[in-house]
């Protein structure tokens, strides 16, 4: 018997997910969604759409992208059962519990042959005349369009998958957490082993080795212990004038009195995490530092007063502005917040050049799940960032996390 954890909102989460379950129902999402935009098939080659079509856990993550034996998958509306060409069975069958007539070898898209191939498939599964619809297209696939759509040229199916992921179901939150502990846990093990001297590689493995063996499926972005410069004048040049921020993590090894922005994500069962805190090297922080978290956690506290289903994006944007003295309290190439699954970012994302519309616009409804990260600077501090991640409630949002914060505060 599946044990579960029911909220102060009403909120059941399950403490193990139900696989079987979780599909049924993101299936039934996402054929809802196809019905509604008026698809009657959809072509994925996006490893995180392929995931959320199909349960299938793919390990390389976004390197996936650029790999020739990448999963691909193909929904039909009246089939329950998605259709998936994996590379490899493992991850495919345990997680998705696809049919064996559904689960199919590898198909290469980024060749003319391979497309050629894959167009008589295309045929077999999908009736003539059906209303397709495409998230990628490699080169080969655009050269022989015609071939592969004969109807006429795809739509695009972000329309219909975006729409399907935004609202969570119990089973999707369990590995959205589950996958947040995993990450915390690690994260304990690689703040202790923090010291003048240790290199950002170093604490690249131990991170990741740990999460594994907590485990982790896959690994969705390389790891980044950046420095932070003590002033934006000494940091990298950037086009927008501002902090440059994600900086490749290296061999560089940290100094005392470093002050370290971190940011990880891993999946669990296709699910990510996503971690970020603030860390001092060797030294504990000042009392200006310390300052830069107490305007921080002001800030969080203030968006989520205002954090429930009916608020809109703008509402969140507006609070955090405010609670920074009418400064916006994000860097200017990403966002003060942006939603979280089978992407490690995924719509909404709230204060980017989306605009203004976009965000009045964008309402919260219960069990969607966000990521806040909202960012603080001073010179001469090394400023203060950290992300939250939350699930959407009638009445406001629970956490989903709760590493605590040192060495800035509890």
């Amino acid at each position: 018997m599946t044990s579960t954890h029911t909220t102060a909102t009403g909120l059941v989460i399950p403490e193990v997910p139900d696989r079987a379950r979780m599909r049924r129902e993101t299936g039934a999402r996402l054929r809802s969604s196809m019905a509604a935009r008026g698809v009657d098939a959809l072509v994925l080659l996006n490893n995180s759409n392929v995931v959320y079509a199909t349960g299938a856990n793919w390990p390389l993550g976004d390197a996936g992208l650029a790999h020739v034996e990448r999963p691909v998958a193909i929904v039909v509306a009246g089939d329950p059962w998605p259709h998936l060409f994996m590379p490899f069975r493992e991850g495919s069958s345990d997680d998705s519990d696809l049919p064996a007539d559904h689960l199919h070898g590898p198909v290469y898209l980024e060749f003319d042959e391979g497309v050629r191939d894959f167009a008589r498939i295309l045929a077999d599964l999908v009736p003539a005349g059906s209303a397709v619809a495409v998230d990628e297209s490699t080169g080969a696939m655009s050269r022989a369009r015609s071939e592969l759509f004969p109807a006429g040229p795809p739509s695009d199916a972000a329309l219909v998958v975006g729409p399907a992921k935004l609202i969570k179901t119990p089973d999707e939150i369990a590995c959205i957490r589950t996958a947040a502990r995993i990450t915390d846990t690690a994260m304990v093990d690689v703040q202790a082993a923090l010291a003048p001297g240790r290199r950002q590689i170093d604490l690249s493995a131990r991170f990741i080795r740990r999460a594994f063996e907590l485990g982790a499926t896959a690994s969705m972005l390389d790891a980044i212990w950046q420095v932070m410069p003590d002033t934006k004048a000494d940091g990298v040049w950037t086009t927008h004038g501002d902090l440059a921020l994600p900086l490749l993590t290296t061999e560089r090894e940290l100094a005392a009195g470093d002050v370290l922005w971190t940011d990880v994500s891993i999946t669990y069962g296709g699910y990510c995490s996503d971690f970020g805190r603030t860390w001092t090297v060797g030294t504990e922080p000042t009392a200006r530092q310390r300052k830069q978290f107490e305007r921080w956690h002001e800030i969080l506290t203030a968006v989520l007063d205002v954090t429930r289903a009916g608020a809109t994006a703008a509402d969140l944007a507006r609070a955090a502005t405010k609670a920074n003295g009418g400064d916006k309290p994000w860097l200017p190439h990403f966002y003060l917040g942006h939603g979280i699954g089978v992407s490690a970012a995924e719509t909404p994302m709230i204060g980017t050049d989306l605009g203004a519309e976009f965000d009045e616009n964008f309402v919260f409804e219960p069990n969607m799940v966000l990521v806040l990260e909202p960012v603080v600077w001073e010179d001469g501090t090394g400023g203060y960032r950290s992300e939250e991640i939350i699930v959407i409630t009638e009445e406001g949002s629970i956490a989903l996390t709760d590493y605590p914060y040192a060495p800035y505060g509890h």
